[in-house]
């Protein structure tokens, strides 16, 4: 008869047992090679790994790519996960885009794309659709989270930053246009050397969407390439 499987450990035992500007540690649970092929026909295989020990509880999921040249960092991204985009390809947001470019170019030049099941900025699925009805209303992304008493985003990357050092990543570049991924990296102890853009991938739908996070939470979008000409958060 197969042993059962281990219960997790708490969520306060795991935090208690990381030191000052660290995530605690964690194990490898599965590493497993998997064809990836995309809609628009792009193909790579990749290396998923899962882990046990992670500090939510939550089942976070790396993707190893590629292989880096010996004198270079990884090339990483922290993904979100977002159902609405990456699967059924919503225009409301850049998550799609963002997700099918990031493989690629990781895959090039090497590194881990780290897929987060924190969908929503990390206020889960109903929320955000939630938040979407209240969008519809006139509110922006971040007015629509405050007005359900929820955060602007509620993200923590400390099991982001477990997972990259059981993967034995300490340094890397960071595939991002958001300052916050970048900045609770280093504060656990992550060594983030520089922090890339992602495209730009404007629609119709998601133009107001990408504008409020370039005026409330500083990413590192071009106001000049998301239309309308007004700068009214979105």
């Amino acid at each position: 008869m197969p042993d059962a499987p281990a219960t997790p450990e708490p969520l306060d035992a795991l935090t208690a047992a990381a030191t000052p500007g660290t995530a605690p540690a964690a194990t490898v649970r599965t590493r497993v090679r998997v064809p990836l092929r995309f809609g628009d026909g792009y193909e790579v295989a990749a290396e998923l790994v899962t882990f046990h020990g992670l500090v939510d509880g939550r089942e976070h999921l790396a993707m190893v790519l590629g292989t880096p040249a010996p004198d270079a960092p990884p090339l990483v991204r922290l993904h979100s996960e977002c159902l609405t985009g990456d699967v059924f390809g919503s225009a409301r947001c850049d998550c799609g885009p963002q997700l099918r470019e990031a493989v690629e170019r990781i895959a090039e030049r090497g590194g881990v794309l780290l897929y987060l099941r924190q969908e929503g900025r990390g206020i889960g699925l109903y929320n955000k659709l939630d938040a979407y009805a209240l969008q519809d209303q006139g509110l922006d992304t971040y007015e629509a989270n405050a007005a359900l008493d929820l955060p602007e985003d509620a993200r923590d990357y400390t099991a982001a930053a477990q997972m990259l050092d059981t993967l034995g990543v300490t340094g890397l570049d960071l595939l991002s246009n958001n300052p916050d991924k970048a900045e609770q990296l280093r504060a656990l102890g992550v060594t983030v050397h520089e922090r890339v853009p992602t495209g730009v991938f404007p629609t119709a739908h998601n133009v107001r969407y990408l504008r409020a996070k370039v005026l409330r939470t500083g990413h590192a979008l071009p106001l000049d390439r998301l239309t309308p000409a007004d700068r009214t958060a979105g």
